[in-house]
Formats: structure tokens, C-alpha cells, sequence
């Protein structure tokens, strides 16, 4: 495994301390491919609305889980994995993503730092045994797997004490928060290690960029010469979050939904960013009120990708109406865009994600929460690479850090780190 820098890095970043979505109309991305509904699995109805009518978070509704969605899975290991589970904070990561109803894991023990979110966890997850910190639950030798679920600052430096102790390692986004030299300790401890590691990001198992990873590895894309992707989440009041690190946070610190919609397609990069920044209008986002001195509230990036095409990729926490995380992407022989196939053939590849197993739900984010969690338990029974691998991961998240650099720039085109498995 190696990893290849394109360019010195300007600037010392920050180590300092976002959340995650999207609600999105696919009728005309069905039709377009001359299938429907029901023969990919995708349910007619795609989000769920928040109880007692409640509008839910940005990008955490919950898709409902039609039966289709089980059709096809058969079992390939009698073996459960070992997992443990670390965090249990607004979004309730530690259980959505439901290790505890796959047939192939037992939850061994859960953490959280604060005692009453420990015991939810357990009570959610049906798990006895609970450790009051991660450094604590590492040290348990029956856990083989973690998930890590803990504040976004954290994310690097608890994912690499996992790996230490011997452990695969899955996280929630980003893999690295605002830190190149964690992204470099944090590739360095993976690649020591030989340990499976996976980034949950969940535009990877939307409906439609699952589609165009399908349709771009069957050669119906051709080379991509344009993507764009958006991460569009209203913040006009504060999310609670451990320490208030949601609280004013660059909006490029925060990339990966929206950077999906390239790197989570095509496995590509990106190598060059010119990004420009827009100050915000909300309160508590504004320097001195946050903790970062950021001064924008949304960010535009425009990348060079490794095809040598263009991307732009978009976060912001300014804007009201239509929140969510989506995409396009142009190819020279078709695109997907505003959710329609058009290519020179009809598709020629099965478009529908994997099976879930019994038990399993889709779950929120798109209903890519099911799917990001079979895949990190598949992967490590199969031992095989994940999809979000660590160079994934990495070229999805450092990207969106050197883009807020160019931003502080205004617009400077810089050069972006590689990483390559």
C-alpha cells in the first residue's frame, strides 16, 4: 500500500472539532431506466415522516423497509462477529445502523462517556456488558470489530486506538475533522495494522449513487467529465453535540456526503481545489460566536478530478429549502442526472443494492444505514476490502479540508494529498 502526495500542504490546519442527508423525488430516475419501483427494491414512499409529525433532522428519516429488499440473501458464514460500540450522542449512531439484528454479529459490550446514554445503548442494542470510555472497551478481548460513533473531533484519534488494540474499525463521518496530519496518522495505523477499516458514509448506498457506481464500473458512464454533489443542511439553531462541536464548523470539514457523488462513484479523487466561501447570516455561526473563527456558513468547491474532469461540490448550512444530500454526474457515454439515466444503451447491469438480511432495515440517511452496516460485517467475514475503504475515506474527507483552505484563501487553487491502497 502506498500513499503519494501531489504538493506540500499550505497552512497548518486547525485541530479542532457536523451531521448528515436528503429528500429527493426518483420517479423520473425509475422511469428513466424502464424498470420500476419494486424490481429495485426501492420503496414507492421514500421517507417516513418524523413522529407526531415532527419534522426529523436533515437526512435522518427512515425509509421504509419493503420485503423486496430481502429477496436474494442467502447465508455464507454460520460465524457471528464480535462487536462493540462506542457512542451514543443526538444522532443515535450507536444503534441505528442495527449490528444488533444482523444474524452474523453479537453486540459484546457498548460505551458511551455519559452514564445514562451508555445504558440507552445497551437497553438498544440488547447488550449487558457496558465500559464508561472507549480506551476502556478496546481492551475487551472478546470484541473483534468497533463502531465508532463519537464526536467528529474523535473520530482519528479513537479509530486508531481501536486499531492498536487489534480490532477492525468501523466510523461514522468523517474518518478526520479539519487534521491532515490525522489523516496521515490515521492511514499510517491502518495500513500497519493490516485491519479492515470502513467510513459509514451514507450517500454511498443511495438509491441513485448506487446506481451510478453500478452503471460507471460497467463502462455505460464512460469517463466522467462532470459530478456535482450537495450537502444542503439548515442549521438556523444550534444541534446539540459533545462540546458544542457542530456549533460553527467549516462546512468543507464536513464533505463526504456530498463528495460521494464522485469519489463514491467511480473509486477516482481529487487532486486540485479552488473553493470559494459565503459568510453567514446566522447568528451562531459567525465568528467570534463560533469556536472555529469560520467565517463562512456555506462553501463551493471546484475540483480536478484524477479523470481529469471537474467536479463541483457543494456545503451549506445557510440555505432552508430543499435540504438533503444529492447529485449528478455526467459521463462522455451517459449521465444520471436530476435522478434520470440517459446513456447510449438501456442499462445492462442489476441496479438494485444488495440484499439486506432478515431482520435488518434499510434504516435512515436514504436507507443506507442497513447497507453500510452489512457491508462492514460482510467485508470482514469475507475478508475482503470494504466499499469506503481507508483511501476512500480519506480522499473523500481530505479534500473537503484543503478546500476550506483554499476558501480562507479565496479561492487559491491548491493542490490536494493522495491516497492510495
Amino acid at each position: 500500500m502506498k500513499q503519494s502526495k501531489t504538493s506540500s500542504r499550505s497552512g497548518k490546519p486547525r485541530k479542532n472539532r457536523v451531521a448528515g442527508p436528503r429528500t429527493v423525488n426518483r420517479r423520473s430516475f425509475l422511469q428513466s431506466l424502464g424498470v420500476g419501483a419494486a424490481a429495485l427494491g426501492i420503496p414507492r414512499r421514500t421517507f417516513a415522516e418524523g413522529q407526531a409529525g415532527e419534522k426529523p433532522i436533515a437526512g435522518f428519516e427512515t425509509a421504509p423497509t419493503i420485503a423486496e429488499a430481502h429477496e436474494g440473501w442467502k447465508p455464507f458464514s454460520d460465524r457471528k462477529l464480535r462487536v462493540g460500540i462506542v457512542g451514543y450522542g443526538v444522532c443515535k449512531f450507536g444503534a441505528v445502523f442495527g449490528f444488533q439484528n444482523h444474524p452474523n454479529v453479537e453486540v459484546v459490550a457498548v460505551s458511551d462517556l455519559i452514564p445514562e446514554r451508555c445504558a440507552g445503548l445497551a437497553k438498544a442494542v440488547r447488550c449487558e456488558k457496558t465500559y464508561p470510555s472507549l480506551e476502556e472497551l478496546v481492551k475487551d478481548d472478546k470484541i473483534e470489530a468497533v463502531f465508532v460513533a463519537t464526536d467528529a473531533p474523535n473520530h482519528a484519534r479513537h479509530c486508531i486506538e481501536v486499531l492498536k488494540h487489534g480490532k477492525h474499525v468501523g466510523t461514522a463521518v468523517p474518518a478526520v475533522f479539519g487534521s491532515l496530519e490525522e489523516a496521515d496518522q490515521l492511514f499510517q495505523a491502518v495500513r500497519k495494522s493490516g485491519l479492515k477499516f470502513m467510513m459509514f458514509e451514507t450517500s454511498c448506498f443511495h438509491e441513485d449513487l448506487h446506481a451510478m457506481r453500478q452503471l460507471f464500473h460497467a463502462g455505460q458512464l464512460g469517463r466522467i467529465v462532470y459530478a456535482e454533489g450537495e450537502y444542503f443542511h439548515y442549521m438556523e439553531q444550534p444541534i446539540d453535540s459533545y462540546k458544542g462541536w457542530r456549533v460553527g464548523l467549516p462546512p468543507q470539514w464536513y464533505p463526504t456526503h456530498s463528495n460521494a457523488y464522485y469519489v463514491g462513484v467511480t473509486g477516482g479523487s481529487f487532486t486540485e481545489v479552488s473553493c470559494m466561501g459565503i459568510p453567514s447570516r446566522i447568528p451562531h455561526l459567525q465568528p467570534p460566536n463560533n469556536p472555529y473563527k469560520n467565517p463562512f456558513g456555506t462553501e463551493i468547491a471546484l475540483f480536478r478530478t484524477s479523470e481529469g474532469g471537474m467536479a463541483r461540490m457543494g456545503v451549506s448550512w445557510d440555505t432552508p429549502t430543499n435540504e438533503g444530500e444529492m447529485g449528478r454526474i455526467r459521463g462522455e457515454k451517459g449521465s444520471v442526472y436530476f435522478n434520470a439515466f440517459r446513456g447510449l444503451e438501456q442499462p445492462k447491469v442489476n441496479l438494485k443494492r444488495p440484499p439486506l438480511p432478515p431482520g435488518v432495515s434499510a434504516g435512515g440517511h436514504g436507507g443506507s444505514h442497513g447497507h453500510l452496516m452489512n457491508e462492514f460485517v460482510t467485508a470482514i467475514l469475507q475478508d475482503r476490502q470494504p466499499l469506503v475503504d481507508i483511501a476512500m475515506a480519506l480522499n473523500m474527507t481530505v479534500s473537503g479540508i484543503v478546500a476550506h483552505q483554499s476558501a480562507l484563501k479565496d479561492g487559491e487553487l491548491l493542490k490536494i494529498p493522495q491516497f492510495k491502497v
